[in-house]
């Protein structure tokens, strides 16, 4: 086999090898067909009760306070008769409430801290006049709704006086043995807040009102006073309270008070004065609906 002999090195090469810098032909590139993507998983459906109940919390917004069934499958992904035994279960429990529109937010989410939309509404429109009066006043200035036989704390303002009254955000006393529930009892009609006290009521102190005779007429007296409600040491010994109403046309929506130690009380004037704020506070919440009855 003949060889050459590269000038510069000396080194022997084959002779068959090419010395003229060709390259061989490329090797063609293997052709690599791309995979399927995969389908996108399911939407899998949450096995435990806690994560099925908090789909459903979460499908209420502040634009859509108030939602179907058939919103609230669509937007949780869960069965319709799985909505539909669960929504029972909430509403029972108080995590929901049934409306003529459908659904709503429950009493207790506020008690724990997520407050619906209307009683945002109403807390941020009456907050501000509530610590003016608590300052002008020197009172505790409590705000809250009806909630069956029972009121729920929406706010609570005043010094240091506070602090020595157990009552919180969120908190529950009885209707009947509070200034603010029987502001809320006189608004409805009288049917209607007589069956709240059919059954047995609580006595919170010597002075409440348990007896519904008793009720009966404290409410009424209450109407013939535009709405103002006096408690005197009938939710707690040595505290009074003046409230009034908050509303528009019809039962009231909410109710605000003063509370105080009952022998510094000036009850004829703190009326006048609560009524007045009760008023505004109810002429901005409804500026197109106010009457006063």
């Amino acid at each position: 086999m003949a060889v050459t002999v590269l000038p510069t090195t000396g080194r022997a090469i084959p002779a068959h090898r090419p010395v003229t810098g060709t390259r061989p032909a490329p090797t063609p590139a293997r052709t690599t067909v791309a995979a399927p993507a995969a389908a996108a998983p399911a939407r899998s459906i949450p096995v435990s009760m806690i994560e099925r109940m908090t789909l459903i919390l979460d499908a209420f917004d502040a634009a859509t306070p108030t939602l179907t069934l058939l919103e609230i499958v669509e937007r949780t992904g869960l069965p319709r008769s799985t909505v539909h035994r669960i929504l029972d279960q909430m509403i029972r429990l108080r995590w929901l409430a049934h409306t003529s529109g459908g659904y709503r937010l429950g009493m207790r989410t506020l008690e724990l801290g997520g407050l619906t939309a209307d009683h945002n509404e109403i807390r941020d429109t009456v907050s501000p006049l509530l610590h003016e009066l608590a300052q002008r006043t020197g009172m505790v200035g409590h705000l809250a709704v009806l909630d069956g036989r029972e009121v729920v704390y929406l706010d609570k303002v005043g010094g240091r006086f506070a602090a020595g009254l157990p009552t919180r955000l969120g908190g529950r006393m009885p209707a009947h043995a509070t200034g603010l529930g029987k502001a809320m009892l006189a608004a409805l009609e009288p049917p209607i807040a007589e069956a709240a006290f059919r059954t047995r009521l609580p006595r919170l102190t010597p002075r409440t009102f348990c007896e519904p005779e008793v009720l009966q007429r404290e409410l009424a007296q209450i109407r013939l006073r535009q709405g103002v409600a006096i408690d005197r040491e009938e939710a707690m010994p040595g505290i009074a309270c003046v409230a009034a109403p908050l509303r528009g046309r019809g039962a009231a929506t909410a109710a605000l008070s003063l509370s105080g130690p009952a022998d510094a009380m000036s009850f004829d004037r703190l009326a006048r004065v609560v009524l007045e704020v009760a008023h505004e506070a109810g002429r901005t919440l409804y500026p197109r609906r106010s009457r006063w009855r």
